[in-house]
């Protein structure tokens, strides 16, 4: 079953909750797939630790959203300032795969910032 069929499932969320709990699934392995594209080349190391710290928050974020903690809102102020840290660090580098993550990043900080 797809992730998107297992969050409808969910009958205390609302359809914006849903889609930032996919957005932050989404982010959270993008980020983690970006963080490894950078590793190794010394030029990007902070752009390989943003990632990890975005993948890390989204994922939390994700999860407290899917069981309906009251802590969700605070974590969601967390998760876009995380990812548009992790965006801004992206602009300086011109692999694709950081242009890849600044755009699925960039929906789940809009997705998360609904949230707050």
């Amino acid at each position: 079953m797809s992730l998107a069929k297992t969050v409808s499932k969910i009958d205390h969320l609302s359809d914006e909750q849903r889609e930032c709990i996919e957005n932050c699934n989404e982010a959270s392995e993008v980020a983690e797939w970006c963080a490894d594209e950078c590793l190794g080349n010394e030029a990007m190391e902070e752009c390989a630790r943003l990632c990890r710290d975005v993948a890390d928050l989204t994922s939390l974020h994700a999860r407290l959203m899917a069981r309906g903690s009251n802590y969700d809102t605070h974590l969601a102020e967390s998760c876009v300032d995380a990812c548009e840290d992790c965006i801004d660090e992206r602009q300086q580098h011109d692999a694709e795969h950081c242009q890849i993550t600044a755009d699925v990043l960039q929906e789940c900080a809009d997705t998360c910032r609904d949230m707050i």
